[in-house]
């Protein structure tokens, strides 16, 4: 049979406007028999992850208090996928942006910002997330800018709670939702996800992970915040891990609402290589393509799957696309150049040799 498509039944006045529905996507070949396993894959946003959601709601909240004048400079500090989202927002409504990154980040992100014509001022890698925010808030304030301030506003947590939940809830209607499986950079999604679930599907587990080598929040041990819930300094918990996107090296305040309201119900720890290891697997056997942190979350939601009972109803977040992750591990040896497998196939029949 041949598949059709009858489009969307409308045109749309932006591309801002393309932002969220995205699809729930069932897990065929690598989820456990007695379960059902679905990704919501965030990829489908315009400018390819879940970031894009936060991007428009900070920059539209802004314009509406009058926080964000019109012309005025944006600066973020960021680890990639907000960055981007800014970008595509500021280029559509006309915003000048600056974006600080830590220079371990991968250099696909940085190249991207460019491309979508924003400023992407490097910090040193040994000041880790904490350094990129530093110096964010320095030329904000030394320039009169337009400080984002994804770690702490509640535009963040906001729009989950009215588009990534609302949505799905609706892709569930008439099915138990009986785990939501989901990481945390800034904890935006868990934060916004879990105040719609708790009122609404309160028998839904929240399972919340972090990477295991920079466990922060399983440590215990509470972040120091200045008078404006900024950190103060980098969490001692902090560890260099693949994972990027997760888990900078402080708490975010947005977090710190699903931390002290009861928010989730359990933290799992997962290992970078994990993460690569179910990325790549969802690449090469469902098709789907994500990040090391959507491998991330979908090991941990195998490990929930394993274990839970016939018939449950397991969905896990993909944040992004695998794109903006070619120079990082995910990527290690998936080369351009041909494999002895491959050199094979093409000498084995006469035509069309390369030299």
């Amino acid at each position: 049979m041949t598949r059709t498509t009858n489009g969307n039944g409308k045109t749309y006045d932006s591309i801002l406007d393309t932002i969220g529905n995205t699809p729930v996507i069932r897990i065929n070949r690598l989820a456990p028999d007695h379960v059902n396993l679905f990704v919501k894959a965030e990829a489908f946003n315009p400018a390819a992850s879940v970031k894009d959601r936060l991007a428009v709601n900070i920059i539209e909240a802004a314009e509406a208090s009058g926080a964000l004048k019109p012309g005025q400079t944006v600066i973020e500090a960021t680890s990639g996928n907000t960055g981007i989202g800014l970008a595509m927002v500021c280029a559509a409504k006309g915003y000048p942006l600056v974006l600080t990154m830590a220079e371990s980040f991968s250099i696909e992100r940085r190249r991207l910002m460019r491309f979508l014509g924003a400023k992407v001022i490097l910090t040193p890698k040994e000041q880790k997330g904490f350094g990129m925010y530093q110096k964010a808030k320095e030329l904000a304030e030394a320039n009169g800018w337009f400080l984002a301030s994804q770690f702490e506003t509640s535009a963040n947590a906001d729009i989950h709670e009215n588009t990534t939940a609302r949505e799905i809830l609706a892709d569930f209607q008439g099915k138990k939702l009986d785990y939501f499986v989901s990481g945390y950079g800034t904890g935006g999604t868990v934060t916004g996800v879990s105040r719609v679930l708790r009122r609404e599907s309160p028998d839904t587990k929240i399972i919340l992970t972090e990477p295991a080598n920079a466990a922060l929040i399983e440590s215990g041990t509470a972040q120091d915040r200045n008078e404006n819930g900024q950190p103060a300094s980098s969490h001692p918990a902090f560890a260099p891990h693949p994972i990027q996107g997760w888990t900078p090296d402080f708490i975010p305040l947005v977090l710190q609402e699903a931390l002290d309201n009861d928010g989730f119900d359990a933290l799992l720890p997962v290992a970078g290589p994990d993460g690569i290891a179910c990325a790549r697997d969802l690449a090469q056997k469902e098709g789907i393509f994500t990040g090391i942190s959507g491998g991330s979350t979908f090991a941990v939601a195998l490990k929930i799957a394993a274990d839970a009972p016939a018939g449950a109803n397991i969905l896990c977040m993909l944040p992004d696309t695998g794109e903006r992750y070619l120079s990082t591990p995910l990527f290690e040896g998936v080369e351009a150049d041909m494999n002895s497998d491959e050199l094979e196939l093409m000498r084995s029949t006469p035509g069309f040799h390369l030299g």
